[in-house]
Parts: structure tokens; sequence; C-alpha cells
């Protein structure tokens, strides 16, 4: 049983699957995170995102991110799932559970490995507005991303 589980979906997430993914008899604590698409941004009507997903960079970097975390919280396992493609208002985006033995690391560790996606992977998203408009947010710079991937590489 593997203690690190990435994956990208265009299938619905399943809060379920994470739980059981990061299961193990020593661990007393589970703590997830869901994403959903609401239906506001910024004063306007939101009625969907499309997600774009650079599958191959972003699946190593949710790894790495999850190996970082079990450097700081030992023994911990995790489970992280985004969705790639269209989603409705309430359509979840994003799947993170996170064991461990206590309910300290568990909390800790989730909210770091957020915190990290949300500045470190490519991952792009296009809001559809209700007037019929869409925009794609400001997002991560893939060029950046493959400099430090490369840095790392030569390390």
């Amino acid at each position: 049983m593997t203690s690190i589980r990435v994956l990208i979906s265009s299938s619905a997430l399943s809060l379920e699957a994470a739980v059981k993914s990061v299961s193990d008899p020593a661990h007393g604590a589970t703590d997830t995170f869901i994403g959903t698409v609401r239906n506001t941004h910024e004063g306007k009507s939101v009625t969907g995102i499309t997600y774009d997903v650079h599958e191959d960079l972003a699946k190593r970097a949710f790894h790495d991110i999850c190996l970082e975390g079990q450097g700081k919280w030992p023994g911990t396992r995790y489970y992280v799932a985004h969705h790639h493609g269209t989603l409705d208002i309430g359509g979840i985006s994003i799947v993170i559970a996170v064991s461990s033995a206590h309910r300290a690391e568990s909390f800790a560790a989730c909210r770091y490995v957020i915190e990290e996606i949300k500045k470190r992977v490519p991952i792009w998203k296009q809001e559809h507005y209700l007037d019929g408009m869409s925009e794609w947010l400001p997002g991560h710079s893939l060029y950046s991303r493959a400099e430090t991937l490369a840095g790392s590489d030569n390390s």
C-alpha cells in the first residue's frame, strides 16, 4: 500500500476513494479538503469553470508536495485528486485527504498541501459567466515551474 496517491481525472472525484486511500490502522485521524466551484467571483455571476492541467507536471508537483509533507509530519499518508475539464457550480474540483496517528499532524499537513498546490501546480481555470462571457484567471506560470523542475534535476 503506497503512502501517496495523486491523480488528475475528467471523471467525478470521490471523497470516499480519498479517505479509503489514506486509511491506516495505526492512524486515528483523517483530514479532508474538498474544493468546489462557487457561483460568484469578484462580483461576477459564475456558471462554471473549465480546468486545464499539465498532467505530468501537476502529478509530479502533487507528489513532491506530499513528500515534503511527509518530511514535516512523518508517517502521514496522502491522496490528492484534481479535476480536468468543465464543472458546473458545486462541482468538486479538488479532493485532498491526509491521515496520521494524531489530528494535529493531519490538519497541518492537509492545509500545507492545498496552500502549496495553489502556489506551485500548473493548473489554470477559465471561469464562465452568466452573461455568456468567459475569462482565464491569472494563474501559475508553466515556464517558472519548468525552470524549478529542471533546476531540481541538476542537484
